[in-house]
């Protein structure tokens, strides 16, 4: 995929501190149908912004021309703060989604996350309603609480892969059954955790969901 952005290096104002971001800022002229956020994996495993698969799929959000906010939890990178198990992380992402609303306003938003970033994202997403859809991938299940989805209606994308060691296909499967809204999911065969090898089948999900529910995008 080719690059359609200018690339931004900030830092917005996190709750305990300055949480380290990148705004990719597509180049073209018309006003972008989305923005979006999305949040990488447990910083204590070494997730950061630039995590390969968050990396890829804000590639598949750019392809798209739209904006897309990337950032580092508290403690991670050079973002301020400590590691709080999930709790105020939820609160950076708040900060994100607030930063984002004021560079893209009246802009649909969408917030995405892969594993730790999708169970804390998401969250985060369902509780705002400057939030229209969300994006998740690789969602940890076997070891997280993600009902809390049954009861949010927004459109969501969840994209898995069937050998995932840390979200079994088994319990995705019927999770998003009980889910309330419109929703995809996605198995991506064969395909473990970290989507090695597979992230052009992690594209096409986004890419193929986007498309459908968005016609005026296209892909550049």
């Amino acid at each position: 995929m080719q690059i359609h952005h200018d690339s931004r290096s900030l830092f917005l104002q996190g709750p305990v501190g300055k949480l380290e971001a990148l705004l990719w800022t597509p180049t073209r002229a018309a006003r972008p149908p989305l923005s979006a956020v999305l949040c990488h994996p447990h910083p204590l495993f070494g997730g950061t912004l630039h995590n390969k698969v968050v990396y890829h799929a804000a590639k598949s959000l750019d392809s798209l021309g739209i904006p897309v906010l990337r950032f580092n939890f508290r403690g991670a990178g050079l973002s301020a703060g400590e590691h709080d198990r999930g709790l105020g992380e939820r609160e950076d992402v708040q900060a994100a989604i607030d930063f984002l609303v004021e560079e893209y306003p009246h802009t649909p938003m969408l917030v995405g996350g892969y594993s730790f970033g999708s169970w804390v994202g998401l969250q985060a997403g369902c509780a705002d309603p400057r939030v229209h859809e969300l994006i998740g991938l690789g969602i940890p299940i076997n070891s997280s609480d993600f009902t809390y989805l049954e009861n949010c209606s927004k459109p969501k994308l969840i994209v898995q892969g069937t050998n995932d060691e840390y979200g079994a296909w088994q319990t995705v499967e019927p999770l998003v059954a009980r889910m309330a809204g419109d929703i995809r999911l996605c198995f991506v065969q064969d395909a473990g955790h970290f989507f090695s090898g597979y992230l052009d089948q992690l594209d096409q999900a986004i890419t193929s969901w986007l498309m459908q529910r968005h016609p005026e995008l296209k892909k550049l």
